[in-house]
């Protein structure tokens, strides 16, 4: 529904992006914000891991649990979200998340400045099947983001 230049989207609600094994649904991208921010609703499915230790280093993060619990590592500390909690998460601090839950996690992701939503739209555009990590490293380097692989890496 759009109200005024602004719309209003519906919890779940939005353009579906199926880059990473989770339900990644994008509220608002760079073109909506000015390319202030894009804003994601994630689904995390219960006991499934998020992505690998990684680390931006041209946008920041802040999760904002919805539902469930998620447990998200950042720099060498663990920190599991409930409902309601915050966390941001600066660029150039490595972090990953995963649900190793037995419900359903779902968190608000808002990414500053936008542009994620590039990253995870070229991730989906990858052919089916297994994933070939050479492509995937190569796209997480034209976006800035550094995949860990060392000791303590997911």
């Amino acid at each position: 529904m759009t109200l005024g230049g602004g719309y209003v989207l519906p919890s779940r609600e939005g353009t579906q992006i199926a880059a990473i094994g989770l339900g990644i649904t994008m509220k608002a991208d760079g073109k909506a914000t000015r390319d202030a921010y894009s804003l994601f609703e994630y689904a995390i499915p219960a006991e499934t891991n998020g992505p690998p230790l990684h680390t931006h280093t041209r946008e920041d993060e802040s999760f904002l649990c919805l539902a469930g619990r998620l447990e998200v590592t950042l720099g060498d500390s663990v920190y599991v979200m409930e409902h309601g909690d915050y966390m941001y998460l600066p660029r150039d601090v490595p972090h990953a998340f995963r649900n190793p839950y037995g419900e359903e996690s779902r968190v608000i992701s808002v990414v500053s400045p936008a542009g994620l939503e590039r990253y995870y739209q070229a991730l989906a555009a990858l052919p089916p099947g297994p994933k070939d990590i050479s492509k995937i490293k190569s796209i997480m380097d034209d976006f800035g983001i550094v995949l860990h692989t060392e000791a303590g890496g997911r």
